[in-house]
């Protein structure tokens, strides 16, 4: 309006025009993290620090016409048995080696792992704390240590997840998820991911259709806003001959079940994936919306670790109904996956783990094959 055009310093363009920055004297306001934004996020504070720099006024020039699809790198961490944290991998869920010492596997360093990743063009970078330190997840200093130092050097969003919940130690101390959640955005996280959490948050919500404002979900949502909270989703398929078998969603699949199944829904699991819940992938993932949950992770336990492509059935089914960014999850095994995934669902990101740490498919080969199919990406 006029009463704030002298304060526009630049609009931009998502379906309508939007204020991007303003400027009132020597301080300046964005709209989104530079610092967070790669390389084009760093030119634009260097332009608000050295505005006479020769360097400074090259503009940075793009065709985006809607929101670019984004490439994940996730990093499951664990403690190995020495005690070191670890990048380890799964297979369903699995991460420990098929030998006589059944050690965890080890793919590499967390911290080094996800300043490679920056560099290679990932989009995000997430953190999946596996470790058994559920009694007290404060007092998990060397993951807290991992989001310190990874934040001085990667400049994309972070997300985190493992152990978000309210608990009390043993010395009966009560902590709140947002107290935990806090303590993690403090030490660089972005977003928080809630797993086994939002599942019986859920439940709970479905059986009394009351918002209480007592789930970490609504806790940190409400401080911390919709986009910084992730809630992870690990489905297990179950076929079905009927689809009137059972009160939740299930969709036709492109692949007949072991017995000719034509149907399935999809059980959510907590604990790893070793616990089954009575509540489909389609009822969570409504209800967490509803909660505050500002983007779904979505995996999908029948996949992972296999390399033969993203659920498809799973992703549409969850995509086309919720309206927040659903990550795709688990199976990608080629660069072609990813381009199917976005090609045939409303994913609005896909992440993969096991093909970037082993360097089977490296993430700018993902961008340039997206980029050669017509998706849109940041380059």
């Amino acid at each position: 309006s006029d009463d704030n055009k002298e304060w526009i310093s630049s609009t931009c363009n998502y379906g309508n025009d939007f204020i991007a920055s303003i400027r009132r004297g020597n301080v300046h306001a964005v709209q989104f993290h530079p610092e967070k934004s790669g390389e084009v996020g760093l030119s634009v504070l260097r332009r608000f620090l050295y505005p006479k720099s020769e360097i400074t006024k090259i503009p940075v020039k793009g065709k985006a016409s809607k929101l670019a699809k984004r490439v994940i790198a996730c990093l499951d961490v664990r403690a190995n048995d020495n005690g070191d944290l670890v990048v380890t991998k799964g297979d369903q869920y699995d991460v420990r080696e098929q030998t006589n010492e059944n050690e965890v596997r080890n793919l590499g360093k967390p911290v080094d792992l996800s300043g490679q990743y920056y560099k290679d063009g990932a989009d995000e970078v997430s953190f999946l704390n596996i470790t058994g330190f559920r009694d007290f997840p404060l007092g998990d200093l060397p993951m807290l240590q991992v989001l310190r130092y990874a934040s001085e050097n990667v400049f994309v969003p972070l997300t985190v997840g493992g152990g978000i919940r309210d608990f009390t130690d043993g010395n009966g101390q009560y902590y709140s998820s947002l107290e935990v959640a806090s303590e993690y955005f403090r030490s660089g996280a972005d977003k928080i991911s809630i797993g086994s959490d939002a599942v019986y948050a859920a439940e709970e919500y479905r059986k009394t259709k009351v918002k209480t404002g007592k789930t970490s979900i609504e806790q940190i949502s409400r401080v911390y806003g919709n986009q910084a909270v992730v809630v992870s989703i690990d489905p297990r398929r179950v076929y079905l001959k009927d689809p009137n078998d059972v009160e939740f969603k299930s969709v036709e699949v492109s692949n007949p079940g072991p017995n000719g199944e034509e149907y399935a829904w999809y059980q959510c699991t907590v604990n790893g994936g070793r616990e089954g819940r009575p509540i489909g992938a389609y009822e969570l993932a409504k209800a967490v919306e509803e909660l505050g949950a500002g983007e779904i992770l979505l995996n999908c336990i029948d996949c992972d670790g296999q390399g033969q492509g993203f659920d498809i059935d799973l992703i549409k089914l969850i995509s086309d109904a919720v309206s927040i960014p659903v990550i795709a999850s688990s199976g990608a095994g080629a660069a072609e996956h990813f381009s199917e995934v976005f090609s045939k669902t409303n994913a609005s990101a896909a992440l993969a783990a096991g093909i970037f740490h082993r360097k089977e498919v490296p993430i700018q080969s993902v961008k340039e094959h997206l980029l050669k199919e017509g998706v849109e990406v940041r380059v």
